[in-house]
C-alpha cells in the first residue's frame, strides 16, 4: 500500500520538525511544486503548485486554481509536525562520576517511562558561526546512531517501582551518552566545525527504534511519532493526488502544536491569514473579496484522537468508542477543545459516506478532560468552518505509539477527497 509506504519513510526520517518539514519539502518538488518565500515577491499562474518553508520547521503547500473566478473557493488542512520528545539545553554535557550525559528539557506531553531503556538519538539544527553576523551558519543535522538511552533503575534498588513511580524531569531523565565523552566535542566532529564555532542549537532527542508492523495478523503498526507524522503523510499525499477541483487547495504543517501553538511558526501565529492574503491580492482580488473568500471557506484540522483501550475501557465515553482499524474519528467537543461543529461534521460525514471512507466519532468521558487541537487555535485567527479529524491511537504520547494500518488509507482518502469534491458534490 502506498500510503503506507510514504508513512514509513517519514516516520524514519522525520525525526525532529526540521527533518520533517525537509522530508515534504522533498516530496513536494518530487510532485512538481515550486519553492516560494514569504520575505520576496510571488509571480503565481493559475494550474501551478507551490510551497513555502517557514523558518524551517513549518511549511505550507497550495494548488492554484484553473480559472481566476475559483480563486475564491478554499479548502484548508493543518496538522503539527512536532511531537513529544526531549530536547537538548545548551551547555549540555553532564558528567554524573565517569558517566557523561546530557541535561535535557522535556517537549510536550510525554509519557516519561516510555523513554527509558531504549536507544535514542538526536536531530534538529545547529548554528555555527560565519563570516556575516546577521547570518550564522544553519546546519541541519540528525545523527541517526543511537548514542543515547535513560537507564532504569534496578527494582533491587527501587522495590516500589511497580506500584507507579514519579520521574523527575530534571533528575531521572538524563541520557547517558558515554563514557568521559564530551557531546558538544561529538557534535563538533560530527559537523567538521570546531566546538567553539558551534553558537546554539535546537536539538531533539529522539526514539531511534523502526516502525513495525505487529499483531497476529500486522494489523497494527507500532511506531515512534505516529502524534502527527500520520497527518503530515496524509495531507502531502492528499494535495498531490487530488483530483482537479478547480479550487484553490491549502495545506499547513505547523510546528509547536504540543506547547501550545502560539509562536512564530506556530497555528496560533498570523501565518495562515498571511499566506492566503499573499495568494489572493497577488491574483488581484479586491480586499472584500478577500474577505469573503476566507470567510466562505473550511478547514480540516487532523491530529490524531485516542482509541478504545482494551485494559481501560472505563476511560472512554459510554457510546461513542472508536477502536483501530475501523476508520478515522471525527473529534467533538463541547469545550471547543476541538474545533467542530455540526455543520462542518455533516460535511466530513457526506463526504465520507458518498465516498465509502469508514469513519467512527470520539468525544472524551464527560469526567476526563482531554487534550486539544490546533483546530481551535487556528479558526479563531481565520474564522472559518472547521473540523477535527484524525486516526485513532492507542499509546498515544509514547515513545512508541500504536496504530490501526488500514486507518492511514481511510485519512488519505478523506482529505484527498476534501481537495476533489466540487461544490455540488461531484468532483
Amino acid at each position: 500500500m502506498k500510503e503506507l509506504e510514504e508513512l514509513f519513510s517519514l516516520l524514519e526520517e522525520g525525526t525532529s520538525p526540521y527533518q520533517v518539514v525537509s522530508h515534504t519539502e522533498d516530496y513536494l518538488k518530487k510532485a512538481g511544486f515550486f519553492g516560494l518565500s514569504f520575505g520576496e515577491p510571488w509571480d503565481l499562474a493559475l494550474g501551478e503548485k507551490y510551497y513555502v518553508n517557514h523558518h524551517g520547521s513549518t511549511i505550507f503547500a497550495f494548488t492554484m486554481p484553473e480559472r481566476a473566478e475559483r480563486m475564491g473557493d478554499i479548502r484548508i488542512a493543518a496538522a503539527h509536525t512536532d511531537f513529544p520528545c526531549l530536547r537538548i539545553k545548551p551547555n549540555p554535557d553532564v558528567k554524573n562520576a565517569s558517566y557523561a550525559g546530557v541535561n535535557v528539557e522535556v517537549y510536550g506531553g510525554a509519557i516519561l517511562n516510555t523513554w527509558l531503556d531504549r536507544p535514542l538519538s538526536a536531530a534538529g539544527r545547529v548554528a555555527v558561526k560565519s563570516g556575516e553576523i546577521l547570518k550564522p551558519d544553519i546546519r541541519y543535522v540528525d545523527l541517526k546512531k543511537p548514542v543515547f538511552t535513560i537507564p532504569n533503575l534496578a527494582i533491587h534498588m527501587n522495590r516500589e517501582v511497580n506500584k507507579g513511580v514519579e520521574l523527575n524531569k530534571q533528575i531521572d531523565m538524563i541520557p547517558v551518552f558515554g563514557m568521559e565523552t564530551s557531546f558538544l566535542s561529538y557534535l563538533a566532529k560530527e559537523l567538521s566545525v570546531k566546538e567553539e564555532d558551534i553558537l546554539d542549537f535546537e536539538l531533539y532527542i529522539y526514539c531511534a527504534e523502526k516502525p513495525l508492523f505487529v499483531g497476529g495478523a500486522e494489523e497494527f503498526i507500532s511506531s515512534p511519532r505516529l502524534d502527527n507524522l500520520t497527518s503530515v503523510a496524509a495531507l502531502s499525499r492528499a494535495i498531490c493526488k487530488a483530483g482537479k477541483r478547480n479550487g484553490l487547495n491549502v495545506i499547513a504543517l505547523f510546528d509547536h502544536e504540543e506547547i501550545g501553538s502560539r509562536t512564530k511558526q506556530g497555528a496560533g501565529s498570523f501565518m495562515l491569514n498571511e499566506l492566503l492574503d499573499k495568494i489572493l491580492l497577488g491574483m488581484g482580488m479586491d480586499p472584500v473579496a478577500v474577505k469573503e473568500a476566507k470567510y466562505n471557506s473550511m478547514m480540516l484540522s487532523v491530529d490524531v484522537a485516542h482509541a478504545l483501550h482494551p485494559n481501560q475501557m472505563g476511560k472512554m465515553d459510554i457510546t461513542n468508542q472508536p477502536v483501530t482499524g475501523k476508520g478515522l474519528c471525527i473529534k467533538e467537543a463541547c469545550s471547543q477543545s476541538y474545533a467542530t461543529d455540526c455543520e462542518a461534521i455533516a460535511v466530513v460525514q457526506q463526504l465520507c459516506e458518498a465516498k465509502k471512507i469508514p469513519y467512527q466519532k470520539f468525544v472524551n468521558r464527560s469526567d476526563i478532560p482531554g487534550g486539544s487541537t490546533l483546530g481551535s487555535i487556528a479558526s479563531a485567527l481565520l474564522p472559518v468552518k472547521t473540523v477535527d479529524i484524525g486516526l485513532p491511537l492507542l499509546a498515544m504520547h509514547s515513545a512508541r505509539e500504536l496504530m490501526g494500518k488500514e486507518d492511514q488509507k481511510a485519512l488519505c482518502d478523506c482529505v484527498r477527497e476534501f481537495f476533489s469534491v466540487c461544490q455540488s458534490g461531484r468532483k
